[in-house]
């Protein structure tokens, strides 16, 4: 990642434009990601953890893998080979078994270095939505995977944004819903001088990203907070119950017929 812009910086970002103001973003994110209540850290990645299962021998590619830490913890748990790509360019110093590229996740066949490779396990975690074109994003990264490889991809839950903007807006739940047209969001956590402007999506704009792009869901989850981490940090059990979480996929290729 890189460092913080000033607090008067301000930029903005359609989602799908994944470049600067990732930049600006990046440290901000990853220094909310390490603290003990971050729900990254409490509900997040043990979900996507989960869900990937075991690593040992497979290689992993990490789309959008921030500074690299996640990708050297699965490096660690026997991931070979382990890569990681994002367009911050600032990473952690790279265990051995890591390799970390500086590219745009929206053509990972562009990426120099990643050319004609295969992986067993590719991983859009929380990056997804920055992707210039999801569907070709999709295609692209489908035609990285190995026989029997998949794609782990989380996405916010979408009624999160919906009532986030019915609060702000006067509105309805419904009616922001299915909204269309982009709205700025500023994430709270991150760094508050820094504008997104996103797109919103539906549950069924995902899915039909997925098939547009060759892919079929083979399991879903919602991820929810423990008793005992509920009981610990309640703020943030209170965070969940009224926006939601996010979604983990994991998403293999439609066999050809």
């Amino acid at each position: 990642m890189v460092e913080g812009h000033s607090a008067r910086h301000t930029a903005d970002l359609a989602d799908g434009d994944s470049s600067r103001p990732w930049q600006a973003l990046a440290s901000g994110y990853e220094r909310a990601r390490t603290r003990e209540d971050s729900l990254d850290r409490l509900v997040e990645w043990p979900a996507q953890r989960a869900m990937l299962g075991d690593v040992t021998g497979l290689a992993v590619l990490d789309a959008g893998c921030g500074n690299g830490a996640k990708l050297a913890q699965l490096a660690g748990e026997g991931a070979t080979p382990a890569v990681g790509v994002d367009i911050s360019g600032s990473f952690i110093a790279p265990p051995p078994g890591v390799q970390l590229l500086e590219g745009d996740l929206s053509d990972l066949a562009a990426v120099p270095g990643l050319a004609g490779r295969r992986f067993d396990r590719i991983l859009f975690l929380q990056s997804f939505g920055y992707a210039a074109d999801g569907v070709e994003a999709l295609r692209t990264a489908r035609a990285m995977l190995t026989e029997d490889g998949f794609i782990l991809l989380t996405r916010t839950q979408p009624v999160r944004y919906a009532i986030e903007r019915a609060e702000q807006n006067g509105t309805t739940l419904g009616e922001e819903y299915f909204a269309t047209e982009s709205f700025a969001y500023r994430h709270r956590s991150w760094d508050e001088q820094v504008t997104l402007t996103k797109r919103p999506y539906t549950m069924s704009d995902l899915l039909n990203t997925f098939s547009a792009a060759g892919l079929w869901i083979e399991a879903a989850a919602e991820p929810r907070m423990t008793d005992d981490a509920a009981a610990r940090h309640p703020h943030k059990q209170a965070v969940l119950n009224k926006y939601l979480g996010i979604l983990v996929f994991r998403l293999r290729p439609i066999p050809h017929r």
